[in-house]
């Protein structure tokens, strides 16, 4: 009986010796493997610190190992830094993709005002005031715009008051009147018809428009001649 125990600790301990030098096999494997990728990285690092070395001397580049240091540790006290910046960027890229579809339907909308407009003639509207720019600087010199700029309120006020709708009315019976007149058979009259015509309720009241204009113009520039 007892030898039956003897025998099953003594299994045990041969499973239990198994799976340590199982362990072992595995951690020895694994540090080969490291090992292997260490003397690895250190052939490339060196020829990566090599190739690096012959470059900076071909730029004729001179590193002092105490500003490498100095960047070292700088980078490592900024590391807070560094992750704020990439968290920036990571939020700008969450913020592109969210925005790409608002995007493109502004530009949708943009893409059908241009052809909305198109239609309607405003780019050729456009192309044709280029003719009339060219005519505008060709036809007047640097001076005649400095007389313009210095004139141009003047001309405004005179603009202003040609808006106001008596002006206007005056303006297009004018318009009108001359456009109902036949230029080619335009009767001749004497001395005589015209004294004559002079004492029509129409020519009375044209030559009252006339006299009170000029009395008017000719007040104007009196006054403005004692100013």
């Amino acid at each position: 009986m007892e030898d039956k125990n003897i025998q099953s600790q003594i299994d045990a301990l041969d499973k239990k010796l198994d799976l340590i030098l199982g362990h072992v096999q595995q951690q020895r494997k694994d540090t080969l493997v490291i090992e292997d990728l260490v003397s690895d990285l250190s052939i490339i690092g060196k020829d990566v610190y090599d190739n690096a070395v012959d470059e900076l001397d071909k730029r004729q580049i001179n590193i002092e190992p105490s500003e490498l240091t100095d960047l070292v540790v700088t980078m490592l006290k900024n590391i807070g830094n560094f992750k704020t910046v990439m968290n920036l960027f990571e939020m700008a890229f969450d913020f592109s993709k969210e925005a790409g579809p608002i995007a493109n339907e502004v530009i949708i909308d943009f893409t059908k005002q241009l052809q909305l407009y198109n239609q309607k003639g405003y780019f050729e509207f456009f192309r044709e005031l280029g003719p009339i720019l060219d005519n505008v600087v060709t036809g007047f010199k640097p001076e005649d715009l400095r007389q313009l700029a210095d004139s141009i309120v003047s001309i405004l006020s005179i603009i202003k008051e040609m808006t106001q709708p008596e002006v206007l009315g005056t303006m297009e019976n004018a318009v009108k009147a001359f456009n109902s007149m036949e230029t080619e058979s335009v009767p001749s009259y004497s001395i005589w018809r015209v004294m004559k015509e002079m004492n029509s309720p129409e020519m009375k009241k044209a030559l009252g428009y006339g006299i009170t204009f000029m009395k008017n113009v000719s007040k104007d520039v009196t006054i403005k001649e004692k100013l």
